[in-house]
């Protein structure tokens, strides 16, 4: 896996970037740290001396806010539009003083839009297996249902039925699909509102969260106006590393084999896949029931990987349900077959879906991070010299293994936290 040079310097020796000044701030406490601490600690000392108000604000100083009126609909356009995992929900009927806490009801995603299509799928109760004819019927017929309880809906009473062309087309053409709000499905919500930072807090608890807490985002309050200063990703921390390539600090930790740092984690009989010929709904339940963020297609019979699937693609059935008209079942493959000529078709470059991207063991960390940066994805798969499944790495496995948590380091931080709401499914 090879990749280019990288220098965090532009003309004139002035940083080429903010996330490469960031670093070169990380290497100035890089420098003055007690000699006698080891890599790890010395990274933990620089990032728990460097406050979030100095991560880089999200492009263009944009925060993306989704209000809790916004359809469902409108929502998954929002998402795709900027090509972001998920945003904060404003309450529309909050007063303008608000704090932060009765200002936002939570982060709409992708997983809790996969958990509201999912449950559009399940049955109820046992019954004669619906026809993806009767499952057309059954959609059109919910055409008009406004505000109804999502746990009192039936759209279909065999999930086979769901898995058709017809399903999707029916569902997105629906008013009820056109009527749902992001607040109806608040239920899919993981924090109540969620969890947030203070500008005042350190780079290291934002790192910690981002991994061994597993948060995918990070949201920065501004405690005085009761609004979202700024909003950290993983990826972002990613991109982060990546512009500090050439910093001491960084290539003493970049240098090291994925083996050396105990990657990957998740070993190939761990990981959680689907097979070419199983529904795509079926993907989506599995990340949904495990808690991961995408799986890879694998091919019947073998045990070689096609394609990767991820909670990001679910964009795909509620967007463009038209390109899957043709499919009886919209299998694994046909799903990765349909997206990818209609991106071709669109001229639309989106990362990862059908091509793989992969790695070995004996590659370096920095590589990876370079790689995954310059791709813009979320995983990627560690295979052997045959290209078989040997494991797969996420950025917050990569997160994980650059800083450690020291003892009772938060200490009372979670306290308060509002719990996840009760009528959660995620």
């Amino acid at each position: 896996m090879g990749v280019p040079a990288v220098t965090t310097t532009g003309e004139g020796g002035s940083p080429r970037s903010p996330e490469a000044k960031l670093g070169m701030q990380v290497e100035d406490l890089w420098d003055v740290q007690e000699p006698q601490l080891s890599p790890t600690e010395k990274l933990n000392a620089c990032f728990e001396s460097v406050p979030v108000s100095a991560f880089p604000p999200a492009p263009e100083n944009q925060v993306i806010e989704i209000r809790s009126d916004t359809s469902l609909a409108e929502a998954v356009k929002i998402l795709a539009q900027h090509r972001i995992l998920g945003a904060p929900v404003v309450d529309v009927d909050a007063p303008e003083d608000a704090s932060w806490i009765d200002r936002y009801i939570g982060i709409v995603e992708f997983a809790g839009i996969v958990v509201w299509i999912l449950h559009q799928s399940e049955p109820s109760s046992p019954r004669t297996p619906t026809s993806p004819s009767s499952a057309t019927a059954m959609a059109a017929a919910a055409n008009g249902l406004k505000g109804l309880d999502l746990a009192g809906l039936d759209f279909v009473s065999d999930f086979a039925a769901a898995t058709s062309g017809s399903f999707f087309e029916a569902l997105t053409s629906s008013e009820f699909y056109k009527n749902t709000q992001v607040r109806d499905i608040s239920g899919s919500f993981r924090w109540a509102p969620f969890l947030a930072l203070q500008s005042s807090n350190s780079f290291l608890t934002m790192l910690l969260l981002l991994s061994k807490y597993k948060m995918k985002s990070v949201p920065v309050v501004d405690l005085g106006d009761g609004k979202i200063d700024n909003i950290i990703t993983q990826s972002a921390v990613i991109h982060m590393l990546a512009e500090c390539a050439g910093l001491q600090w960084f290539e003493s930790w970049g240098k090291k084999k994925l083996s050396e740092l105990g990657l990957p984690m998740m070993t190939a009989n761990c990981i959680v896949k689907v097979y070419e010929d199983e529904p795509v709904l079926q993907a989506f339940k599995l990340m949904r029931k495990k808690r991961v963020g995408g799986v890879p297609v694998i091919e019947n019979g073998g045990s070689k990987a096609v394609g990767n699937i991820s909670l990001r693609d679910v964009q795909f059935l509620l967007t463009a349900p038209e390109i899957y008209h043709d499919y009886r079942s919209i299998t694994a493959k046909n799903f990765l077959t349909a997206v990818e000529s209609y991106l071709e078709k669109h001229q639309e470059v989106y990362p990862m879906l059908s091509t793989m991207v992969t790695c070995k063991r004996d590659d370096t960390i920095k590589d990876l991070i370079l790689m995954l940066d310059s791709k813009k994805i979320h995983r990627v798969y560690v295979v052997d010299d045959d290209g078989n499944l040997e494991g797969v790495i996420t950025l917050r496995d990569i997160i994980s293994r650059l800083v450690h948590e020291p003892r009772g380091y938060f200490g009372d931080f979670f306290d308060g936290v509002l719990p996840l709401p009760q009528n959660s499914r995620v």
